[in-house]
């Protein structure tokens, strides 16, 4: 249980990477963390750390999380839980859309929801993406309910509330290589005639997102950022994280549509033709030669 001195701070998707890391850096700087977790309680349970179970798309937990803080008022509620998810739009089956949107959107609206009685004086800080600027071929579920996210954390600041939005770049943590085993298992579902079609494009993705992810921040870099979001008294809107992330959120300024799908495409097959020929990409230090390989941040 918290003490009257400690601020509290719910962090949801804690279990491992940028979650897990986050949780950890605010309960070094003194605060009381709810981290909300799916899994063992124990395997993040520490000084200053309290484990939750909290699965943000069961009405149930997401109720008795509500119901802990209830008597006290919360400094910051971080929607970090999140799942990857890629596969062309034609192939990817709806029941995959509605439960990428139920993780990635919805279940940040109900625990947002259920929280904000207790967030009068505290803030939001959602944790979108790069891909909530720039949607990336196969990224069409993921990008779309990153593009949703903060355009709800618009409306939300416009209605009154403290929101801080993060947008990562390629950071350093599992969610990539969950997502580059969930796009191959997607992928051998295809059609025949899918598969000519997209097979190439996937397969190129693949690489770019495990190089963008490998050249990219730790966990405990991207969780700095965030734990500056918490605590700085006047934040900014907005807050990228990583080279990668900047710049990309710097092209979708400058470059036309048009410009932006060329620059994508030309990275795509320079891609494919390295690893055709089993070359490494000897420009992965570049923030722009990363791009567009920079979307699993978790």
């Amino acid at each position: 249980m918290t003490t009257s001195s400690e601020k509290l701070v719910v962090v949801t998707g804690a279990s491992t990477g940028i979650g897990r890391a986050t949780a950890e850096e605010l309960a070094r700087r003194g605060f009381h963390v709810l981290a909300g977790v799916r899994g063992n309680p124990d395997a993040i349970r520490a000084r200053g750390i309290e484990p939750v179970l909290l699965d943000i798309t069961v009405p149930e937990q997401v109720a008795a999380l509500a119901e802990r803080v209830a008597t006290r008022p919360l400094h910051a509620l971080v929607n970090n839980a999140g799942i990857q998810v890629n596969a062309p739009v034609e192939t990817l089956p709806l029941d995959e859309w509605r439960h990428v949107f139920e993780v990635n959107l919805f279940g940040h609206i109900a625990v947002t929801q259920a929280l904000l009685p207790n967030l009068r004086n505290g803030r939001v800080v959602n944790i979108s993406s790069v891909g909530g600027k720039v949607a990336m071929p196969t990224y069409g579920a993921y990008a779309g309910a990153k593009f949703a996210l903060e355009a709800v954390s618009d409306a939300l600041r416009r209605e009154g509330v403290r929101v801080v939005v993060v947008e990562p770049g390629g950071v350093r943590t599992e969610m990539a290589t969950r997502g580059i085993a969930t796009a191959n298992n997607l992928a051998a579902a295809m059609t025949p005639e899918q598969s000519a079609r997209y097979g190439t494009m996937v397969l190129a993705i693949n690489n770019l997102m495990a190089e963008g992810t490998g050249a990219g921040v730790t966990a405990g870099q991207a969780a700095e950022v965030i734990a500056k979001a918490v605590t700085t008294r006047a934040p900014r809107t907005r807050y990228t994280v990583g080279r990668d992330a900047a710049l990309i959120t710097l092209l979708t300024r400058v470059l036309s549509d048009r410009a932006l799908d060329q620059v994508i495409a030309a990275r795509l097959k320079r891609s494919e033709r390295q690893h055709a020929r089993g070359a490494t990409d000897d420009l992965a230090a570049s923030g722009l030669q990363r791009f567009p390989g920079c979307f699993g941040e978790r």
